[in-house]
């Protein structure tokens, strides 16, 4: 289901040097590839936060918030939540872009609350956090859950972000780079982005090789497919 990595870039290079504009190093491609899928990657989150607030159709296809989901959902997973003295650390702190929903013993969801709710909370017996009714607040990738007599049985669900993509390559003769499959990193997103991924990879091969007219073109192709996108 991952966009190759490999025709992304040789789709560049080959509009790039059709009227021999310049050329792109795998390096700058493959900084230009992952700057460009995690700007698409982000836009998911506020377009389907446009879309909700907007109404929609229930068409099979063209149900546009399905259709964002579908792209988020590439990206939704679930682990087990460490405990360190008085908070449970989240999974895969390096890959972690939003926390979904935190359960505990695998039945129970835990209820976020503000820190300034969790005071009024503690306030009274009848509102108090207890095991059969749990809550919990988040900073700083750490769950602090109460009561504090759980200190096990919680995992949550998160979207991690995107890998970065990696076009890496061996040497051949005459120092021409020859792709390597086996080391490479495909672009997770999902497959109808292939199109806007090299779209908006040759709006920053134009700043990169200073050619005002790719930059131009491929700005305005971008723009037309957001507007088309959102409208």
């Amino acid at each position: 289901m991952a966009i190759s990595v490999d025709t992304v870039y040789r789709t560049v290079l080959l509009i790039i040097n059709k009227e021999q504009r310049g050329y792109i190093t795998p390096d700058e491609f493959n900084k230009t590839a992952t700057q460009v899928q995690l700007e698409i990657f982000n836009e998911y989150f506020d377009n389907l936060n446009q879309q909700i607030r907007i109404p929609d159709n229930d068409t099979e296809y063209a149900d546009r918030i399905k259709n964002l989901q579908e792209k988020i959902a590439i990206f939704q997973t679930e682990g087990v939540c460490t405990f360190s003295v008085d908070h449970f650390d989240i999974p895969a702190v390096d890959d972690f872009y939003k926390l979904g929903t935190v359960i505990y013993n695998d039945d129970k969801e835990v209820q976020y609350v503000q820190p300034n709710e969790l005071l009024e909370l503690n306030l009274s017996p009848i509102t108090k956090p207890t095991k059969y009714w749990p809550i919990y607040t988040y900073k700083d990738f750490q769950i602090k859950v109460y009561p504090k007599t759980i200190t096990s049985g919680i995992t949550c669900t998160y979207v991690r972000k995107p890998a970065n993509p990696v076009w890496n390559f061996t040497l051949g003769l005459n120092q021409q780079y020859i792709y390597d499959a086996a080391s490479s990193v495909q672009f997770e997103l999902h497959p109808i982005e292939q199109t806007n991924l090299i779209t908006r990879i040759l709006l920053y091969s134009g700043i990169v090789i200073k050619d005002p007219q790719i930059v131009q073109i491929a700005a305005q192709q971008a723009q037309a497919e957001s507007i088309n996108s959102k409208s």
